[in-house]
C-alpha cells in the first residue's frame, strides 16, 4: 500500500554548504485561496524578537505547474495568489551562518537548524501532520541527530521525518555533520549525546556517565514512582557544539541544543573536575530540567505560542529562576559535586544579585515581563536598571525552599511535584503556585511572594541560610566591586564597561567607555602611575583612600577625584558540620 505524504511537507536540502544556503521546498496539499504564510520572529525559550525572515530569500510559488504571485504584507508574512483547487508548491532559500543554538548554521563542516528559522508556517493548518525530508550533498559522510520521529531514513539519518503539528516540527532541531555520538539509558529511557568540534583528548565515556547521573536524578525528582512510565518523552537527544569560545543552551521537548568552550569538555587526563566542566554539567542539568519546567509546565500565556510577536509573562522568575536553583543543587544530589563546590556556586549566584543595583529598581516579576527589551538587549546600564530573573529567581526558590524546610511542613521538591499534578503537566499561573504552597503548608504565601517577587525588598538570605547551617562571611571584595565598576582589561588598558549606580566610580564621574590610564595619590599628585590592571591600585596607592584617576573619553583627558570606599563587602559562604545540622543534610540530599 502506497504511503500518503503529509498534507504539509518540507524538503530541506543541505547540499549548498559553500554558500551557507538551505534550499527548502514546501508542499501544501490543500491550500486556502490566497494562502497566508509566515516565518516566526522568535524561538520559544529565547525571549527576543530575532527577525528570522531577514535570512529568507527567493520565495517562489507554483500551482498546477504555473507560477503564482507572492505578496509580502508584513516583515515575516506573505500571501500567495493561489486557489484552493490544487496543491501549492513553494521554494525558497535560507541563509544559515549563525553559530548559536537559536537559529541555523551551514558550512562544509557542520549543519544545524531550528524549524523556526527554516519552516514557513501555513496559516490555518498548524495542527495537521507536518512531514520533513532532509537531504545532503551527494557522497556526504555526515550523520543526523534530532528528536523528531523518523519515518524512513538511511543509516546516516537522512530521509523522512514526521511531526504531529507545526509546534512539534519547530521544537525539534537538527544537527548534521561528522560528529561524535554516544548513547546511554536513564531510568530505562534511551538518551543520545552528539558533539561537534570535540578535540582528540575528549573523554566521551566520562561525559556520558556524568550526564546519565544527571538525567536519572532529574527523572526521579519529578517522578518518584515508575519514572520511565511518567516521563514526558520516550527518547532524548543532547546536541552540543563545542567551539573556541561560547556558552549557552536552548531547551526543546525531547532534546536540547548546547554550545560550550571545547576546553570545558572532560579530557582523558583530567584528574580533578575543572570549573569549566562543572559549568558545562550545570548547563546540561539546567536544560534537561526544562523538559518539565517550561516545556511541559509552562506559563499560561504560552499555552499556544504566538510566533508573530512577543509573548509576555511575569513568570520567568519561576520557569528560569527555579530551574537555575535546581540545576546546581541536582548536581550535588547526583554526587557530581560536593558540598563545598555547591556552596561556591550558590555563593556566586548570591553575589551576582547583590552586586546588581538594578535589584533595587525592578522586581523580578517586572524583569520577567521586560525580558524582551531588557535582559536580551543588555547594555552598559543593564545592571543598574534591571535584575536577572535567572539569578534572583533562583534565590527566590532558595528562600521558599529553606522557609518550607524551617517550618517543617514541606519543601520545594514536593511543591514542584505537586504543581506537576495540579497543572497536569501543562499551563501554570502564579495562583497555582500559591494554591499548592497553601495546600502543603496550611497557610497563605501571598505575603512572601509580594515581598520577594513583586517588590524590590531584599531577600532574607542570611537568616534562612544560617538556619540551615550555612555561615555568611562578609569579605573585602575585588577592586572592581569595591569601586562599582565592570571593566575589560586588555593589552595594558583598563576600559570601563559599566558604572554601577551609587558606587565610588559613579561619584567620581566615570562613564562607560572611559579608558583609565593612570592614577596618583591625592597627597602626592606629582607621582602618577600608569594603570594596567585594576587590582594594581592597592599596590600603587597603598593605604591611601583619596586618589586622582586619569581617564580618556572621546580623545579628551580628564583628572577625576576618586575616593576608595572601605564599606563594600562580598559574601562568602561556609558550612557548619552537617552532623550538627540535620536540616542542611536534608536540604542538600533532597530528603
Amino acid at each position: 500500500m502506497k504511503k500518503t505524504m503529509p498534507a504539509i511537507h518540507y524538503t530541506v536540502d543541505a547540499s549548498q554548504t559553500h554558500s551557507h544556503l538551505f534550499q527548502i521546498s514546501l508542499h501544501i496539499a490543500k491550500p486556502d485561496s490566497g494562502q497566508v504564510m509566515s516565518l516566526p520572529v522568535w524561538i520559544p525559550g529565547s525571549y527576543l524578537v530575532r527577525e528570522f525572515s531577514k535570512h529568507l530569500q527567493n520565495l517562489k510559488a507554483k500551482q498546477a505547474g504555473k507560477s503564482v504571485g507572492v505578496f509580502q504584507d508584513h516583515k515575516s508574512q506573505w500571501h500567495i495568489d493561489c486557489k484552493n483547487t490544487a496543491a501549492l508548491e513553494l521554494t525558497y532559500e535560507v541563509y544559515a551562518f549563525d553559530n548559536s543554538v537559536r537559529t541555523a548554521w551551514l558550512d562544509t563542516q557542520r549543519g544545524f537548524f531550528n524549524g523556526t528559522s527554516l519552516c514557513l508556517r501555513v496559516h490555518g493548518q498548524e495542527d495537521v501532520a507536518h512531514g520533513l525530508t532532509l537531504k545532503a550533498h551527494k557522497g556526504s559522510t555526515w550523520s543526523v541527530a534530532t528528536g523528531l520521529q523518523s519515518i524512513k531514513v538511511n543509516k546516516q539519518g537522512f530521509g523522512e521525518y514526521l511531526a504531529s503539528n507545526y509546534d512539534e516540527l519547530v521544537d525539534c532541531p537538527f544537527e548534521m555533520g561528522n560528529f561524535w555520538r554516544g548513547e546511554f539509558t536513564a531510568c530505562g529511557i534511551p538518551h543520545e549525546f552528539v558533539i561537534a568540534g570535540a578535540m582528540a583528548s575528549f573523554d566521551g565515556a566520562r561525559l556520558l556517565a556524568d550526564t546519565q547521573k544527571i538525567c536519572e536524578t532529574e527523572i526521579k525528582f519529578w517522578h518518584e514512582k515508575k519514572p520511565a512510565a511518567h516521563a514526558p518523552y520516550k527518547r532524548y537527544v543532547f546536541m552540543l557544539n563545542a567551539v573556541e569560545e561560547g556558552y549557552g543552551g536552548l531547551e526543546h521537548r525531547n532534546s536540547t541544543a548546547l554550545i560550550c568552550n571545547r576546553r570545558d569538555l572532560p579530557s582523558l587526563d583530567m584528574k580533578k573536575m575543572s570549573e569549566g566542566y562543572v559549568t558545562l554539567l550545570g548547563l546540561i542539568s539546567h536544560e534537561y530540567f526544562h523538559t518539565w519546567n517550561v516545556k511541559q509546565l509552562r506559563p499560561a500565556e504560552f499555552k499556544r505560542y504566538d510566533y508573530t510577536q512577543e509573548n509576555y509573562t511575569e513568570l520567568l522568575w519561576f520557569f528560569e529562576g527555579f530551574t537555575s536553583y535546581y540545576d546546581d543543587l541536582l548536581l550535588r544530589r547526583a554526587k557530581l559535586i560536593d558540598d563545598a563546590q555547591y556552596f561556591k556556586l550558590l555563593n556566586k549566584t548570591i553575589n551576582l544579585v547583590l552586586q546588581a543595583p538594578g535589584r533595587q529598581v525592578q522586581s523580578v516579576a517586572q524583569a520577567s515581563f521586560d525580558a524582551w527589551v531588557k535582559y536580551y538587549r543588555q547594555d552598559e546600564n543593564t545592571p543598574n536598571a534591571t535584575i536577572s530573573y535567572y539569578t534572583k529567581g533562583a534565590l527566590v526558590a532558595l528562600c521558599i525552599d529553606l522557609t518550607l524546610r524551617a517550618e517543617g511542613t514541606s519543601n520545594l521538591d514536593n511543591v514542584m511535584r505537586g504543581l506537576w499534578v495540579r497543572c497536569k503537566g501543562g499551563p501554570l499561573r502564579e495562583a497555582d503556585l500559591l494554591a499548592e504552597l497553601e495546600m502543603q503548608t496550611g497557610r497563605s504565601w501571598k505575603k512572601e511572594l509580594k515581598a520577594w517577587v513583586h517588590s524590590t525588598q531584599e531577600l532574607p538570605l542570611k537568616t534562612l541560610l544560617s538556619s540551615h547551617g550555612v555561615v555568611v562571611h562578609e569579605d573585602a571584595p575585588q577592586m572592581a566591586q569595591r569601586l562599582g565598576l565592570r571593566v575589560l582589561e586588555a593589552q595594558g588598558v583598563v576600559q570601563v564597561k559599566a558604572v554601577l549606580r551609587g558606587g565610588a566610580a559613579e561619584k567620581a564621574g566615570m562613564a562607560a567607555g572611559d579608558e583609565w590610564w593612570a592614577v596618583a595619590s591625592a597627597k602626592a599628585k606629582s607621582q602618577t602611575w600608569r594603570l594596567k590592571k585594576l587590582e594594581d591600585l592597592s599596590l600603587l596607592l597603598g593605604n591611601e583612600k583619596k586618589a586622582v584617576a586619569t581617564i580618556t573619553r572621546d580623545q579628551k583627558v580628564f583628572a577625576l577625584a576618586l575616593t576608595l570606599p572601605s564599606d563594600v563587602h562580598t559574601w562568602r559562604l561556609s558550612q557548619t558540620s552537617t552532623s550538627l545540622n540535620a536540616r542542611t543534610s536534608a536540604w542538600l540530599d533532597g530528603a
